[in-house]
């Protein structure tokens, strides 16, 4: 299995890996550890570069979770590195630290909802500096979403500290409300809880990347709302 470096330090932006297996028909190298997040929870997989010592340079175009390990899909038509060799690993920063900043503003977002209404995520998916997420809303209206902008705000220049923590699930599944989804998306051979906790504020399990301080996040905008459903409204978020 590969080690998940991007899991206990968001702010990794480069590293040194060990080749394990090589998909050559895919072109996609297997590595030993990785800082690249292969996407999951409405976030994307981060770009960025691979090289060796020998002059070497792959892009990054794709990165996936698998139950083998992490695999990284190389562009290009240069060879493969091979099994055995070491890598360094550098992410596309400005784009990883976008999509971080963007998370978090996501989690402040279902914090003051879930705190301030009790309504429960049913979907979301972000991109650099902009997403959306989906809420158990019976009705929403525009005085409402310019109640929750500035609620959220607030939280944003209160500075909480965000902090990680890897628990074992069944410590993990004794925190209340630890899934604000509608749906548990955790499946049971899952035996280890990556939590991320805007202290203070919000608490879920998550699997992503996210500054350590929601002051790091910078001003949000809901920009937009649409119903998706009788108890299903959309509320879109851009940041500078």
């Amino acid at each position: 299995m590969t080690e998940l470096l991007y899991a206990t330090d968001s702010y990794l932006k480069d590293f040194t890996a060990r080749v394990m297996e090589v998909d050559e028909e895919n072109r996609a190298v297997l590595l030993d550890r990785t800082a690249f997040y292969p996407g999951g929870g409405g976030q994307p997989c981060d770009g960025g570069m691979l090289s060796d010592e020998n002059g070497g340079v792959w892009q990054v175009a794709r990165v996936k979770k698998t139950p083998a390990g992490i695999w990284h899909t190389l562009a290009g038509e240069a060879g493969l590195p091979q099994p055995g060799v070491t890598l360094h690993g550098a992410l596309d920063w400005d784009r990883r630290y976008a999509l971080m900043r963007t998370h978090t503003a996501l989690h402040i977002l279902c914090g003051v909802v879930f705190r301030d209404y009790g309504a429960l995520v049913t979907g979301g998916e972000m991109e650099p500096l902009k997403g959306r997420m989906d809420f158990e809303f019976e009705s929403l209206t525009a005085d409402l979403v310019a109640v929750i902008e500035q609620a959220v705000n607030r939280e944003v220049e209160a500075a909480h500290p965000v902090r990680v923590q890897i628990l074992p699930r069944e410590i993990a599944f004794q925190i209340p409300d630890l899934i604000r989804t509608k749906i548990n998306l955790l499946p049971p051979e899952i035996q280890e809880v990556r939590t991320v906790e805007i202290v203070g504020l919000d608490l879920q399990a998550d699997g992503g990347t996210h500054v350590a301080n929601t002051r790091e996040v910078g001003p949000i905008r809901v920009v937009d709302y649409k119903s998706k459903g009788r108890i299903n409204k959309r509320l879109y978020i851009e940041l500078d």
